[in-house]
């Protein structure tokens, strides 16, 4: 028997199968959409998934990130990372490297799509296949979650992402991000001759429009487009556990606030291999309390930055703020580094 089947092959997904053929357990993804897979995202990664992607043996190119920098018109605050820079890096380059070291270690990836799940005392089965532990990576709206009844009650803040790349020469090494009373643009360096700019806001309005806050901005990018525009949301999802029998969730699946800290990639990583490790010892029963423990801190910062950005009033305060605290948005920034 399958010792461990994977729903989805997402960053999340990919990282548990790898970390799970690393420990010598027979492992499965089912995946729906050929690799490379491209999604609305910011693809920034902080110096904590770099690590963790490390230690999974993944190296890939990309754009280095020395820390974080919040833009309001001519005034801005700036953060440099501790140590460790972060990266940023196509999506498409990403799911490459962690598609490929799956398959090095002898992960066997199949077509399809996870849909109704059976479980019983000693397996679990989905897709026609059945193994001994199912992990649902299937993302932002999983279907396995639903499926298990697992769907949190919906928040009454909904946000939305979209994202494009530009074709400009990266004018730092550090993630800026555009502060409007409507929303942010987050500006990340991604190589020679290139930037992606997602933007986030409450409201579901053309990119065109939503870039339009950012006038400065916008009339940099203007003319520079170089790819079309991805969109996701409504972002905050929530669910009622971690865990429903021999199924873990990992990832956005598991549960997300916000991209507004941009932390998505580490996390995923991060909670995908203590999901696995967490089953190679035999104790399932530990996860959602240690998934609570390692995204503490993100879920905290994230509702306490979004309660304050949602608000027009208080939105225009943030970058201010940070200007006139720079330890303290200095501290903010490591924290979650």
């Amino acid at each position: 028997m399958i010792d461990l089947l994977i729903a989805g092959g997402g960053p999340a997904g990919l990282a548990a199968a790898i970390r799970a053929a690393s420990l010598g357990m027979e492992t499965v993804v089912v995946e729906p959409r050929a690799s490379p897979v491209d999604k609305a995202c910011g693809e920034g990664i902080m110096p904590s998934g770099v690590a963790a992607l490390r230690a999974l043996g993944i190296e890939v190119s990309g754009h280095p990130l020395r820390g974080i920098r919040y833009v309001d018109g001519a005034r801005s605050a700036a953060a440099a990372f501790r140590g460790r820079a972060g990266l940023g890096v196509r999506r498409t380059a990403l799911h490459t490297a962690l598609h490929a070291r799956a398959v090095e270690l002898g992960v066997r990836i199949v077509p399809g799509k996870a849909g109704e799940v059976r479980q019983s005392d000693d397996r679990v089965g989905v897709c026609g296949l059945t193994a001994r532990w199912l992990i649902a990576a299937d993302g932002l709206h999983s279907p396995v979650r639903r499926g298990l009844g697992l769907d949190g009650t919906e928040s009454a803040v909904r946000r939305y992402g979209l994202r494009r790349h530009y074709g400009v020469e990266p004018w730092t090494e550090f993630v800026e991000v555009h502060w409007s009373r409507h929303g942010e643009a987050y500006v990340t360096p991604l190589g020679d001759g290139l930037v992606g700019v997602a933007v986030l806001g409450g409201k579901r309005r053309a990119y065109e429009s939503q870039l339009a806050d950012f006038p400065r901005l916008a009339a940099r990018l203007l003319g520079r487009e170089a790819g079309s525009v991805r969109g996701a949301g409504p972002l905050r999802r929530r669910a009622r556990s971690r865990r429903a029998g021999r199924v873990l969730l990992v990832g956005d699946a598991a549960g997300y606030v916000d991209a507004l800290t941009g932390e998505g990639v580490a996390l995923a990583v991060a909670t995908a291999g203590a999901a696995v490790d967490a089953l190679a010892a035999g104790r399932p029963q530990d996860y959602p309390a240690g998934w609570a423990r390692m995204t503490r801190r993100h879920r905290l910062l994230t509702a306490g930055l979004l309660s304050v950005a949602r608000r027009p009033a208080t939105a225009r305060l943030i970058v201010p703020a940070a200007h006139r605290a720079p330890a303290l948005f200095g501290a903010a920034v490591r924290a979650l580094q």
